[in-house]
């Protein structure tokens, strides 16, 4: 075992893409740096595991998939701002096709997670509703874990919020898909 592995445990396989990697240039960085990073690294892995595993919980919770977590997130959200959502908002939010959010919304009727009902401008299409059960659920439950966040976020510094800000601004920026991954590829 190396003396980082001794100092952070299970960072052998944050290591492989971080430190020892030949895609990271780290001439300038000090050992301790670069041990720093990999901390950070980790840090990030297990903050993500968090999340999914805290997403999974909601999801089992909720008897609802994915898609169907997101939809009724944007739906709750849309609502808050006195929006009508339409299945098109639907499938344009959740990046699925007008068949698979006529599913997702008959799925979530017959749970009794949403309802339909006319639009009030437009004929053509039906609008949908998060239902008082469901938003309830997702208030005592998804609502309580953000405010747990939001109560971290708040207890640090202005200081080191805005330098968290930057850094998670910086890792959206460097998730761009690039080169064999990028979107028209």
């Amino acid at each position: 075992m190396s003396e980082i592995e001794r100092i952070v445990p299970g960072i052998a396989d944050v290591s492989f893409f971080s430190s020892d990697s030949d895609l990271i240039d780290h001439a300038d960085l000090s050992n301790e740096d670069r041990q720093q990073c990999v901390r950070v690294m980790e840090a990030l892995r297990e903050w993500q595991e968090a999340a999914r595993t805290l997403s999974e919980a909601s999801q089992r919770y909720m008897k609802l998939n994915e898609s169907d977590m997101r939809a009724i997130r944007m739906m709750i959200r849309a609502e808050k701002q006195n929006q009508i959502v339409t299945p098109k908002d639907i499938a344009r939010e959740v990046r699925i096709s007008s068949a698979s959010t006529t599913k997702l919304i008959d799925r979530l009727v017959a749970g009794q997670h949403v309802v339909r009902f006319p639009h009030p401008n437009d004929r053509r299409t039906t609008c949908i509703k998060v239902t008082e059960h469901t938003r309830r659920s997702a208030h005592e439950t998804v609502g309580r874990q953000h405010a747990r966040r939001f109560t971290v976020a708040a207890s640090m510094s202005p200081k080191d919020r805005d330098t968290v800000i930057r850094f998670l601004a910086d890792l959206t920026d460097a998730d761009v898909p690039q080169e064999e991954l990028a979107p028209d590829n």
